[in-house]
């Protein structure tokens, strides 16, 4: 490693700080620590472990700027600066957790891991530009000291970088400091700070502005002073005559302050109506402070007209966060609006201590988690008698302890819940990536898919184009979105699947010569104990039920349930030639003549086709001596033609048969809300139809139903038919 050498000018500064802090130190810092931290620098820069950071600066140098800016504008505190001055050299492996704690104690040890964490993001070339990386800064500072080490160094930076030749590198460190470190210095009520931040970004982003706004104040400062004092002064004796006690301060608002109302309002400098600002701070008694409040307004008011459309009342209703001000801006001399916020010393404190008040109010966006800890925080540090950096030491940044924020290679950042797996990024970033989610590179490690993740993790996913979502998914991953999409992807291919086997189990069906029934085959999916067909179908397509055995199944239920027809009536089935009764010798002219006349034959009505009355159809005697009654049309029908044409009987309908028949209609439409209910209504509707049984399945904006109905006839059938095809949604129906 390279060692650090300073030149005479850096020698030069950095003896000046280095007897500057040491003063700040005197009080608090331990025996001995002054001369260990110079051995421990010195061993670290000849060792190599300091480095120059991106615009050349020397880190000691940068270190002691940090910590004198710490100790002026917030607090001397001697763990904060010991750690402000070894983190640079830590970082780079001078001293690792163990080394450092038994050294410097546990507390710095504690810091410096915290700064080590936060810097290792800016590694991952993060997009600083995004709401997630703030809550994840947070996050992995643990503590709220690491924060404001890093608010103040970004101050150090952005005072050390004005008119660095590194123009992309000025420009990218002010943008963060306006979207990043700005907002949290002022959530931390370093006003001052975020004050610096906010007018240094707009001074090296866009120099024109600043410095335009910059040399008109300056210009107009001896006037505006005197202005502010002319104003201040005939309010102060009106007050002072009406008994009240008070403070009275005026100010100009900052430059980045003025140009944020320049853009707003459209307007230049000249024409900005609240450059000024006053504020009167009433030493009032709890139980007068309303009543001296709005007297100071009453008496102001009577001395400049009030802008009613600019008056903010807070003291009559107070905020949500509790701030409290009465805000009017009135028609000054020389034709100037000024603003004038009157409040007590109580309310000026809760609005000094409170950290969501004055932020909300000037509408930066802020999430309530992160305000009320904030603004506990702040209560808890002003009223500790040891400082504020020294109660702030157990304390712990868990306002986000309920999520994690990983990375992409590409620096790109996401929010997840805690616990999420490798699987609900995959899903979070995009479906087919969490379907054919393998594992993933985390860190540059091969972690599973089950792996949980955590804040700070660089997540790179693994996919195979044969994988697919498992039922297992289930069980580990935690997003709504993860879960949702996995049991989608689960019912589509089990879909696919049931289209699958019920193409093999047709297949072996036709093989073996057996006709397949629906109804039948239904009864047999629920007797071997599944709940619907596509259930059914699945278990054959993935081998879990032996097609053979569902064929011998369906066979032997067939088979018995021939045995087991019964004889009919005369006045249901008949079996004549027409006019004369036959003695069955000549078959060539019998004919089953289906309707009133004679008694005594055995029938059934093939479910393959399921005949009804009004059907053209044919007779065909089984093995077991049942006439079955086929339709003409029958899918059976050819084959059983050219099979068995001697076991034909010529069939036809006669008279009334005063009994209901079951047909099957398969319907296709649009899967839209309430279709089904139309589909039933219909069928509910007509006289002497009823429904028997309906099944419906979609897919993909589509849905297929199988309904059942029982009709007299054939024309009941088609007028119903009919009538379905013109529901609205409906696509094709056809008996099935």
């Amino acid at each position: 490693m390279e060692q650090l050498t300073f030149t005479d000018d850096e020698k030069s500064r950095l003896a000046s700080r280095y007897h500057t802090l040491l003063k700040m130190l005197s009080p608090l810092a331990q025996e001995y620590d002054a001369q260990k931290l110079r051995e421990d620098i010195a061993r670290a820069a000849e060792g190599g472990f300091l480095h120059r950071d991106r615009f050349g600066f020397n880190p000691v140098n940068r270190g002691l700027a940090t910590a004198i800016s710490l100790c002026r504008e917030i607090s001397p505190d001697r763990n904060l600066v010991i750690a402000i001055m070894l983190f640079n050299a830590c970082r780079h492996g001078f001293m690792d957790n163990k080394t450092l704690t038994e050294r410097w104690g546990r507390d710095v040890a504690h810091i410096v891991e915290g700064l080590i964490k936060v810097s290792s993001l800016y590694a991952k070339a993060p997009t600083i530009k995004n709401e997630n990386f703030s809550q994840l800064l947070l996050a992995l500072a643990e503590d709220i000291r690491v924060i404001i080490i890093m608010t103040v160094d970004r101050l150090t930076l952005m005072h050390a970088i004005n008119h660095h030749p590194d123009r992309d590198g000025v420009n990218s460190v002010a943008l963060e400091a306006n979207y990043l470190y700005a907002p949290l210095a002022h959530r931390l009520g370093l006003y001052a700070i975020k004050s610096q931040l906010e007018d240094m970004s707009l001074k090296y982003t866009r120099r024109d502005i600043y410095t335009r706004i910059a040399h008109k104040l300056n210009e107009t400062k001896a006037h505006r002073d005197e202005y502010i004092h002319n104003f201040i002064e005939p309010v102060r004796k009106k007050l002072e005559e009406n008994g009240l006690k008070f403070e009275i301060k005026g100010r100009t608002k900052s430059i980045y302050s003025i140009w944020n109302k320049m853009k707003k309002q459209q307007n230049d400098l000249d024409k900005i109506y609240d450059l000024f600002a006053i504020r009167i701070v009433l030493d009032s008694a709890p139980e007068h402070e309303k009543r001296d409040c709005w007297l100071a307004y009453s008496l102001i008011t009577d001395m400049f007209r009030p802008n009613p459309s600019r008056m903010k009342d807070w003291i009559s209703i107070p905020k949500s966060n509790g701030y409290e001000s009465l805000h009017i801006t009135v028609y000054g001399p020389d034709e100037k609006w000024v603003e004038v916020q009157i409040r007590t010393k109580r309310m000026d404190l809760v609005a000094e201590k409170g950290l969501a008040a004055h932020w909300r109010y000037k509408g930066i966006k802020s999430e309530d988690n992160l305000d009320a800890w904030m603004n506990n925080v702040r209560d808890i540090l002003e009223s500790t008698e040891n400082g504020p950096l020294e109660l702030m030491k157990n304390m712990r940044m868990d306002v986000y302890d309920k999520e994690v924020f990983v990375f992409t290679p590409r620096g790109d950042l996401y929010k997840l819940p805690l616990g999420a797996s490798v699987l609900d990024f995959a899903f979070h970033i995009h479906t087919n990536l969490g379907s054919k989610c393998t594992g993933a590179k985390v860190n540059g490690k091969n972690q599973k898919i089950n792996y949980k993740l955590v804040s700070g993790d660089t997540v790179e996913i693994l996919t195979s184009p044969q994988q697919q979502p498992k039922q297992d998914w289930l069980n580990f991953v935690i997003t709504s979105k993860a879960r949702n999409k996995i049991r989608v992807t689960l019912k589509e291919i089990e879909s696919r699947e049931g289209e699958l086997g019920k193409e093999l189990l047709q297949r072996r069906f036709k093989n073996r010569k057996i006709n397949i029934d629906e109804g039948d085959l239904s009864r047999l999916a629920k007797k071997l104990g599944y709940k619907t067909l596509t259930d059914f179908y699945t278990a054959i397509a993935r081998e879990r039920l032996d097609i053979n055995r569902v064929t011998e199944a369906y066979d032997e239920m067939e088979r018995k349930a021939a045995e087991e027809t019964t004889r009919v009536s005369a006045e249901t089935f008949v079996m004549q030639t027409p006019g004369e009764e036959t003695d069955g010798t000549d078959r060539s002219s019998d004919v089953v003549i289906i309707g009133d006349g004679i008694k005594g034959v055995n029938y059934r009505l093939a479910r393959c086709c399921n005949p009804i009355f009004g059907d053209d159809v044919f007779g065909f005697i089984s093995a077991e001596g049942v006439i079955k009654i086929h339709r003409t049309d029958c899918p059976n029908a050819a084959n059983i033609r050219e099979r068995y044409p001697y076991r034909i009987i010529n069939t036809r309908w006669s008279g009334k048969i005063g009994a209901q028949f079951g047909a099957t209609l398969r319907i296709i439409g649009r899967d839209d809300i309430g279709i089904v209910t139309n589909i039933t209504s219909i069928i509910n509707k007509e006289k002497a139809t009823a429904l028997r049984n309906i099944s419906i399945e979609s897919h993909d904006g589509l849905f297929q139903g199988y309904v059942v109905v029982g009709v007299n006839d054939q024309a009941s059938l088609n007028q119903l038919i009919k009538k379905l095809k013109t529901v609205k949604g409906v696509k094709d129906v056809q008996r099935n």
